[in-house]
């Protein structure tokens, strides 16, 4: 096997496991991404109350 050809094997495996690598993490980050949710929009009909407990702490 020649020199040249195995610069490119080389070259060509750390491709393909940094290719694997990435795709792994992109997995794992897709899967554990909880998209931004927008707030409701408040009606002016129904003003927002905040919940009271009925005992004191």
């Amino acid at each position: 096997m020649s020199l040249t050809l195995a610069i490119f094997m080389l070259i060509g495996a750390w491709l393909s496991v940094a290719a694997a690598m990435l795709w792994g993490v992109l997995r794992i980050v897709r899967r554990h991404h909880h998209p931004h949710l927008q707030p409701r929009e408040m009606s002016a009909s129904t003003p927002h109350h905040p919940r009271r407990h009925a005992h004191a702490h």
